[in-house]
């Protein structure tokens, strides 16, 4: 019993509620999953976009662990169903927005996506660790680039 339940925590952790669970494109629900929790801590609890970054540090624990729970139970190295990195990646895209509009969001979004499907390097190279931590590592590699683009269009008022 406590096997299962800790299995069953982990995928719903993994899964992010079972978003990972969407025939089609699971990363880019995941990903949408992320933004509509982020709007609403915006919108009801007046988040700014730094606080994001707290957000990942606090999840990034638990999103490795189950990662590397659903891949193991799987026998996968990285399941489709395994979501919870692309909310962490989307989170940091979104925290170095300077303001949040509909511009940052849809660019935070995009650039996100954009760099999460091409894996420029080291993105790819970081799926190679072990795990939870490739699985999870890449997306925060993506995550950090599409926070650089999106902080520079930032800097120039973009």
């Amino acid at each position: 019993m406590q096997i299962k339940m800790r299995i069953s925590t982990a995928n719903l952790i993994s899964t992010w509620g079972g978003c990972g669970y969407t025939p089609a494109a699971p990363g880019t629900v995941g990903s949408l999953a992320a933004l509509a929790l982020a709007w609403i801590l915006v919108h009801y609890a007046s988040w700014r976009p730094p606080y994001f970054v707290l957000l990942v540090l606090v999840m990034l624990g638990p999103a490795i662990w189950s990662a590397g729970t659903t891949a193991r139970e799987s026998n996968l190295k990285d399941p489709r169903v395994v979501v919870v990195d692309e909310v962490l990646g989307q989170w940091l895209a979104l925290a170095s927005a300077r303001t949040l509009n509909v511009k940052s969001w849809l660019a935070a979004f995009l650039l996100f996506r954009l760099f999460d499907i091409w894996k420029p390097w080291p993105v790819r190279s970081l799926e190679a660790l072990p795990g939870g931590i490739g699985i999870v590592a890449d997306d925060l590699m993506a995550g950090i680039y599409a926070a650089l683009v999106l902080f520079l269009a930032g800097c120039f008022n973009l």
